[in-house]
């Protein structure tokens, strides 16, 4: 196997579109003449190809996220029903094979463009209450038996990580200015309530938006569980420019202390991000800066 870019981890494996034909041809032949070519992304843990004009090859860039794929196989389907975009459609699960160790996905191919930071974006307004109309929908989902979230659980975990990282990064961000905003999130009082739905990763590249730049879908749920809904807000500073926030702080009706800690999970997401990334995933790493430049504003 071969021909995959530069490695982000130090287990990742290697193979490439001849190997995602391989498996198709041997176990779903009826789809192994399609077109098929990989989607060029800042995705981390997983490649995707695209196949034919409608469908999608998911598959993991390390053997451990092989439990997720078969989260999203489980969840997809039962969380669609309820929310108001669309979300990816699971056609087919693939098993490994000798040469490939992880189970994979062909879903439906959603069209639409990855958001890029952009302070006069069309449509930004807009795009912060299609976000709260989806994560409202999201949090209503039943949770019974559900998983518990990527994100969503204790901030204060968190706070070494997020000091060294912020070290290691000081040549790039300001961490004066940074320090306080996380200080903050962790002092806020916790959520009070049951553990909800939360999509746990609302980074640009896991949504799509159509022209207008309105919502289209919604991408990748392999980190989604029950957690604090407040982790998902890192949606407001990674892809929302700041006169729209507001919005979409009271579409959601976030209290100072939800509007902390979604301020502390944007900072923990971008600020482990970056020194992991900033050699190796231009778009992950660029991101991340601009959450935190957004943050220390």
């Amino acid at each position: 196997m071969g021909g995959m870019p530069v490695k982000m981890h130090t287990d990742q494996l290697d193979f490439d579109a001849a190997d995602a034909r391989r498996l198709l041809s041997a176990q779903f032949p009826v789809w192994a003449d399609l077109p098929l070519s990989r989607v060029a992304s800042g995705g981390t843990v997983n490649a995707l190809f695209r196949l034919g004009d409608d469908l999608a090859v998911r598959m993991p860039l390390v053997e451990r996220e092989g439990a997720s794929i078969r989260r999203e196989a489980e969840w997809l389907p039962r969380l669609s029903p309820g929310l108001p975009v669309p979300i990816p459609t699971v056609q087919a699960v693939g098993a490994p094979d000798a040469c490939y160790p992880c189970p994979w996905l062909v879903t439906d191919w959603l069209p639409g463009e990855v958001p890029i930071p952009d302070p006069v974006r069309p449509g930004a307004d807009g795009l912060a209450l299609d976000l709260a109309a989806f994560l409202t929908a999201l949090r209503a989902i039943d949770p019974t038996d559900a998983p518990r979230g990527y994100r969503g659980g204790d901030l204060a975990a968190l706070d070494l990580p997020v000091r060294e990282c912020l070290e290691r990064v000081a040549d790039l961000v300001d961490v004066d200015r940074l320090l306080p905003v996380w200080e903050s999130a962790l002092t806020a009082p916790p959520w009070a309530d049951e553990p909800v739905w939360v999509h746990a990763d609302l980074l640009p590249g896991n949504v799509l938006l159509d022209p207008e730049g309105r919502l289209a879908a919604v991408l990748d749920f392999a980190t989604a569980g029950l957690g604090d809904p407040s982790c998902d807000l890192m949606a407001a500073w990674s892809m929302l420019p700041a006169p729209s926030r507001e919005g979409l702080r009271s579409a959601l009706d976030a209290d100072d202390a939800f509007w902390d800690r979604g301020r502390g999970w944007a900072l923990s997401q971008a600020a482990i991000a970056l020194p992991y990334y900033r050699s190796t995933n231009p778009v992950m790493a660029t991101n991340s800066r601009h959450i935190l430049a957004e943050l220390s504003a």
